[in-house]
C-alpha cells in the first residue's frame, strides 16, 4: 500500500504536514477538516483513489489500515456530530455496564440545538438540558477523536429517567453492575439522581442492594 508521502506528492510543505498528521493520528477525520486549512478536496479524491482513505459517509472519511476499536461507531458519532455527548445504552456498553448491543448509538444534544442530519451511522438522539447535560461528561481519547461520554454514575442515573425508553430492567442491571465493580458509589448515583430529578425512583432500588 502507497503511504501518504507517494499520495501528496506536489503539494506545499505545509499541507503535507497537516496531511499527514491527520493520517497518522486519525481513523476518522471530516472533509472540513481539510477547509480549515485551505486545502482543495481535490486531494481527498486523489487519497481515495491511492487507496490511503474510505468515504464512510457524507464529509466524513476513515483511514484505510488505521487501529480500528471496538468503539469505532461512537468515534464515527462524535465526527460528526462534536457537540453531542454519547449517553443511555451507548454509553453504558462503553463502561461495560450492560449485555445489550445497541443497534444504534444514544447520543444527547442541547433541548434547544438544531437535530443534526447524519446519514452515518445510525443515531438516536436525546435531548437534555441544564445541568442534566452539562454535567457528568467524561472526554475520552479513541482512534485520535475527542469523545465525550457521560460517566458510569451519570449514565445510570439517565437509565431510570429514560426507562421508559430503554427497559427498567436494563436500568437496574446497570446499576447493580456499577456498584459491584466499584465504578461509582452511592453517593454519586444520589448527587445525579438530585440533578436529573429521578431520586424517588431511583431511591428504592438503591436500598434494595446497599
Amino acid at each position: 500500500m502507497p503511504t501518504y508521502c507517494n499520495i501528496i506528492l506536489n503539494m506545499t510543505n505545509n499541507r503535507i504536514e497537516y496531511i499527514a498528521d491527520i493520517v497518522k493520528n486519525t481513523g476518522v477525520f471530516r472533509a472540513r477538516d481539510l477547509d480549515q486549512k485551505h486545502i482543495p478536496r481535490a486531494y481527498l479524491l486523489r487519497m481515495r483513489q491511492e487507496g490511503l482513505i474510505d468515504r464512510i459517509g457524507r464529509g466524513l472519511y476513515s483511514v484505510r489500515g488505521a487501529n480500528i476499536t471496538e468503539h469505532h461507531t461512537i468515534v464515527e458519532a462524535s465526527t460528526r456530530v462534536p457537540q453531542g455527548i454519547i449517553c443511555l445504552l451507548s454509553a453504558l456498553r462503553f463502561h461495560n455496564l450492560t449485555t445489550q448491543s445497541p443497534s444504534q448509538i444514544w447520543m444527547t444534544i442541547n433541548r434547544k440545538a438544531r437535530l443534526p442530519k447524519v446519514d452515518y451511522p445510525l443515531i438516536k438522539f436525546v435531548r437534555f438540558s441544564g445541568y442534566s447535560l452539562t454535567e457528568g461528561i467524561e472526554d475520552h481519547q479513541i482512534e485520535g477523536v475527542q469523545v465525550r461520554i457521560y460517566n458510569p454514575a451519570k449514565t445510570v442515573v439517565d437509565c431510570f429517567k429514560y426507562r421508559n425508553k430503554i427497559g427498567l430492567d436494563v436500568a437496574l442491571e446497570a446499576l447493580r453492575d456499577c456498584l459491584r465493580q466499584r465504578k461509582c458509589t452511592v453517593d454519586e448515583i444520589w448527587g445525579y439522581a438530585k440533578i436529573c430529578r429521578v431520586t424517588q425512583v431511583i431511591k428504592p432500588y438503591i436500598e434494595a442492594m446497599v
